[in-house]
């Protein structure tokens, strides 16, 4: 791959990536309700669903939902129902007081962030044609796929991952402002907001 093309690539994936989304808002929200340790399962949950995204795309899913009405409108309604139960749930987490330390231990196993990360980057179809859409731009035809590949997604995943460790450590810087119930719960109702947005919003994406 020539360097000029990595460079615009890796310029493409920094605004991508930093551009704020259901993906951004839940290490943040997270990162703000655990601290930046504890919200380490889901990072780690939403980078393997991204995972399974690149893959999937990489082998025709992608193709398959962008030429599927009824396949991308299943995982899209799928995709936003999950968003609104988020939104809701967090619209009516109670304002526990939050400990400004990063050491506080979440109520809930890990896994269970875990799985939320991973629902969470899973629910938009929109990212299985994201990849399958993006990736080829930036490939060379005459050149093996598979170096290429790789390289475009381990360059992906060092810039999404910087990005979510941002956001959540914004978050975490938060904690000592939230102290306070009465801000807590305006942040856990303007969070809930934006998921529920998210969700409301997944149901106009098309597929092109």
């Amino acid at each position: 791959m020539p360097l000029d093309t990595w460079l615009l690539y890796v310029v493409t994936v920094f605004f991508v990536s930093a551009t704020p989304g259901p993906n951004m808002l839940l290490a943040l929200n997270h990162g703000i309700r655990y601290g930046v340790r504890h919200t380490v399962p889901t990072l780690l949950g939403l980078l393997s669903a991204l995972g399974l995204i690149m893959a999937a795309s990489a082998a025709g899913l992608g193709a398959l939902l962008a030429a599927s009405e009824l396949a991308f409108s299943v995982v899209k309604y799928a995709g936003a129902a999950y968003l609104i139960y988020l939104g809701i749930k967090t619209w009516r987490a109670p304002p526990t007081p939050l400990n400004a330390g990063d050491d506080s231990a979440p109520e809930g196993p890990a896994w269970r962030r875990f799985a939320t990360g991973f629902l969470v980057a899973m629910s938009n179809p929109k990212a299985f044609v994201f990849f399958a859409a993006l990736f080829p731009q930036f490939m060379d035809a005459r050149l093996p796929q598979a170096p290429q590949l790789a390289v475009l997604a381990v360059t992906f995943y060092v810039i999404e991952t910087a990005w979510q460790f941002a956001y959540a450590g914004g978050g975490a810087r938060l904690r000592h402002w939230l102290a306070s119930p009465a801000r807590l719960k305006w942040m856990n109702r303007a969070a809930g907001t934006a998921f529920g947005a998210a969700g409301v919003a997944l149901t106009a994406v098309s597929r092109h």
